[in-house]
């Protein structure tokens, strides 16, 4: 593996001497990044001609243009250019990027992100604390600064409501904070219902963060909940949807995330909740901005950068929007001393930007690894050699030998419980929808909008559970989809309107332990495979996201009313009003399981 990692710079213990001789001009820097236009995130103002000296990948000082006449340094021309702070992201799950740690890096640095917090539930979900463990040895080996927010709720909800393959306790989130020191916080705690409802294990969790001095990050919806959520310890949340919830969390001390996320997807809600500050007149110094999830395809169109240029044009200035991407979310985990800004002593990380904010070059580390918008030879040399995951994670999809993926056709008049998708795919209504006798599901179909969908357990946990339910809406022409994403347990989930075509998705997910499908006449049109976790591939981001690419297209061409990472949310039984797990229909808030038919006299009276 190259050296190319966050630890092939020197702690600033060692450097302060060096650094201090470079600044005050007794030795010469290693880097002049010269002529360019500093945006400081402390003072939130561009400087204009000046120059960044750097010594052993941290900054030493900056300066006046032209101050370094020393020809022993290596010299970079901005060209009048803006440079600025390498970007902060504070919330991202790497699993949402169907790729490595290694892989992800370089998405991230050509779109300037330098430093990320991620929170690592989903192959916690798969693989408990061994998943964990091995995400973090990726991530260490990554050219990429990574931090872990621990999960804190795997499972989501109780056994009784769905079948995870991992078990996160407090005392094994304890464990993680005590053996690994890029733990710095616990991630988002999801059950919000439970929290605010004094569940013993949950405030167990959040003690074992508590305790160690570590922050609690948060996700929560409804403005009733957030009183109690606070109280609790949660001190962030990134799923602020709108304005009025976005000012409640500021008031109760909680920062704020502001999710951008392309408009076609769940998590553009950054221009409603911005409004706290642009409407209601609040400070966005508690406010940064993040990326939550991407597909590998988003994640090189619609990065960071992205989401601070989306906060641009919701009305805050460059300054203030490239501090949110930076500064902000680096001050919130206590690692502003280390990123964020130019102060002296600071990581050079650095992002070269044209006039539209759009990233150029960025160092990492002092290392110019992305020139001109593309990667270097250093960078593309440490991308080459990604760190493998250990065998156990290409075995993790574990399914009985017959599965039936379609429910009986109802003999007589039922009342069925049905899950409504509506845009962007977060939020699903719960309605209920009378069937009367009929020849075929496929009159069912045709009068009600209806299709079916299914959640295989595919840890090898319970004795072949299965879950029938149908989709209204969802709009399927013919065919079937099918994902090992199914938040936040990941098991199987398969949409289809019929049982031959699900079969074929369920078996193509089976055999490649892992991915994301479409299926029409019996025959797959476009896969991601995913063999690690069953959420992740081994391949480079620009490979995965040409198969992404392809997989959108033919997701859109089989008449899909929401997107598959939308689709993916369909079993995630934390958030209301009714989800599908592979223990049957739950009705949330109430986390109570519903059948999927009544008998229609009975659900009459």
């Amino acid at each position: 593996m190259s050296s190319l990692t966050r630890f092939s710079v020197l702690p600033l213990s060692r450097m302060t001497r060096r650094l201090a001789d470079v600044a005050s001009g007794r030795a010469a820097p290693d880097l002049v990044i010269r002529d360019v236009r500093v945006l400081s995130t402390y003072s939130e103002r561009i400087l204009p001609g000046r120059e960044v000296w750097v010594a052993g990948g941290r900054i030493a000082a900056v300066k006046p243009a032209g101050s370094c006449r020393d020809g022993s340094a290596r010299i970079h021309d901005g060209k009048g250019a803006i440079l600025a702070p390498g970007l902060v992201d504070p919330h991202i799950h790497i699993e949402s990027s169907m790729v490595t740690a290694c892989a992800y890096a370089e998405a991230a640095l050509l779109n300037g992100t330098t430093t990320i917090f991620c929170d690592s539930h989903e192959i916690g979900n798969v693989m408990d604390v061994a998943g964990v463990e091995a995400m973090l040895e990726d991530a260490r080996a990554a050219p990429l600064s990574i931090f872990l927010t621990v999960p804190s709720t795997v499972p989501a909800t109780s056994p009784q409501l769905e079948t995870a393959g991992g078990d996160l306790t407090a005392e094994k989130i304890a464990g993680l904070f005590d053996r690994w020191p890029e733990a710095v916080a616990l991630g988002e705690k999801m059950d919000f219902v439970p929290v605010t409802m004094g569940d013993e294990r949950s405030h167990a969790i959040l003690a074992a963060a508590l305790e160690r001095g570590r922050p609690v990050s948060g996700h929560v919806y409804g403005r009733e909940f957030v009183a109690a959520y606070a109280a609790a310890g949660v001190t962030d949340t990134h799923e602020a949807i709108d304005r009025d919830i976005a000012d409640d969390l500021l008031e109760a001390g909680i920062w704020l995330f502001l999710r951008g996320g392309p408009p076609t997807t769940p998590w553009h809600s950054l221009p409603e909740a911005i409004r706290t500050i642009t409407e209601l007149g609040a400070s966005h110094k508690r406010i940064a901005v993040c990326t939550d999830d991407r597909d590998a395809e988003d994640l090189l169109h619609f990065g960071l950068d992205w989401v601070v240029r989306e906060a641009m044009r919701a009305g805050m200035s460059p300054e203030q929007a490239w501090s949110m991407g930076s500064l902000h979310g680096a001050t919130r985990f206590g690692q502003d001393g280390e990123i964020g800004g130019f102060g002296g002593g600071r990581r050079a990380d650095l992002v070269l930007l044209d006039d539209g904010h759009k990233p150029v070059s960025t160092w990492y580390g002092g290392e110019l690894v992305v020139e001109d918008r593309r990667i270097t030879p250093v960078l593309d040399q440490a991308l080459s050699a990604r760190w493998r995951y250990p065998e156990a994670a290409y075995h993790t999809v574990r399914l009985p030998a017959a599965v039936r993926l379609t429910p009986d056709l109802p003999a007589g008049p039922v009342t069925a419980h049905a899950i409504r998708t509506v845009l962007p795919g977060i939020l699903l209504g719960h309605v209920t929808v009378e069937l009367e006798p009929a020849q075929d599901w496929q009159a069912h179909f045709d009068r009600h909008g209806l299709c079916f969908v299914t959640v295989v357990e595919r840890h090898g946990k319970s004795a072949g559970n299965v879950a029938h339910g149908l989709l209204s809406g969802f709009t399927l022409k013919a065919g079937a989809v099918a994902s090992s994403v199914g938040h936040d347990s990941h098991n199987i989930i398969i949409a289809g309107t019929n049982e031959a075509d699900m079969q074929v998705a369920l078996q193509a997910v089976a055999a490649a332990q892992g991915g994301v499908c479409v299926v029409r006449d019996g025959r797959v049109t476009a896969m991601v495979p995913l063999p690690i976790a069953g959420l992740l591939s081994d391949k480079r981001v620009t490979e995965v996201a040409e198969e992404v690419k392809a997989l959108k297209a033919e997701w859109e061409k089989a008449g899909c009313s929401i997107p598959y990472m939308g689709f993916n949310l369909i079993p995630l039984s934390v958030i209301p009003e009714i989800r599908i797990t592979d223990k049957g229909l739950v009705l949330v808030p109430e986390m109570e399981i519903v059948p999927l038919f009544e008998p229609a006299a009975a659900a009459a009276a």
